[in-house]
Parts: structure tokens; sequence; C-alpha cells
């Protein structure tokens, strides 16, 4: 029976397991998503909803306490200026752990951890716009891969005889 083993370890002494923490919220409320091992989401998974909790309050001491736990200045701005604003009106809750398949080397669960109501970024794909581009050079030449290459020979064999 598990009586009293509540927590994680993670196969680390403490000191790592809080460096490894500290590093993964660091990195959670920078990008709003990061990608991790079940296993480790689910450790950080209530320390990052205790770090939003505290940043809602906005005093001095909450935000000293977020130091202690988040050591990266500019982060704790952007967790109390825009990110608790943007839950505080949530009760709680404040991330989610998507499945992600499985790690190639070993096959450890990967999971995307990332904040619930986080702005989606809409990108637009270069690639049709490169194939766009490309097209009239093609059709400018009038010649398929196969002329360039010759183009080349005569160039080589015209540079050969000249020098």
């Amino acid at each position: 029976m598990r009586h009293g083993k509540a927590g994680f370890k993670l196969g680390r002494v403490t000191s790592h397991r809080w460096a490894l923490f500290r590093n993964l919220l660091v990195a959670l409320f920078r990008h709003e998503r990061i990608m991790t091992t079940e296993a480790k989401a689910k450790a950080v998974r209530g320390l990052a909803d205790q770090m939003v909790t505290l940043a809602k309050r906005d005093t001095l001491h909450a935000r000293r306490q977020v130091l202690s736990m988040v050591p990266d200045a500019l982060v704790v701005k952007k967790l109390f200026d825009t990110i608790a604003a943007r839950f505080g009106e949530r009760p709680g809750g404040y991330t989610r752990i998507i499945h992600a398949g499985t790690r190639p080397g070993d096959r450890a669960p990967m999971v995307v951890l990332e904040l619930v109501d986080r702005p989606e970024v809409v990108k637009e794909k270069g690639k049709t716009d490169t194939k766009a581009e490309k097209a009239p050079k093609a059709e400018k030449r009038g010649k398929g891969e196969a002329g360039a290459g010759a183009t080349k020979g005569r160039k080589k064999k015209a540079a050969a005889a000249a020098g």
C-alpha cells in the first residue's frame, strides 16, 4: 500500500528535482506550452496552478513567493501582468495535459502541458508562397533542369578551351 507516499521523486535527488521543476515552470510560463514526459507534467502541474493563484493575488509577498520558485524576473512580470489577468475569473485548473504519443528513444509517454486560455497564433504557410515565386523563374528560362546542366557543361568546355 502507498500510505504516506505522496509526491513525485522522478528518480532524482531533492535539489535536482526542484531545479527541474523551476526550469519547467519558467519554460511553461515563457512559452505557455511545453512538451515533456507525462510524469514530469503531472508533477509540475500543481506547482504551475499554485503560481498562477499567487499571481492573481498581486501583492508584494505573492510576487516574492513566485520569485523564489520561478527565478526569472521577466517571466514573473509576464505571469503577474498578462497570465494572471487572463485567469482572473477562473477558480482553478489553469493547465491542460494533452497526450502526444511516445518518445522515439525510450518510448516514454510524452505530453503537451499548456495553459488553458492560451491565445492561438495562426501561422501562415510559407511553402505555397515560395513555390509561386520559383515557378516564374522556370518559365522564364524555358528549359528544364537538364537544359541548365547542359549550359553549365558548355561553359566549362569554353573555359577549358580558352584557358
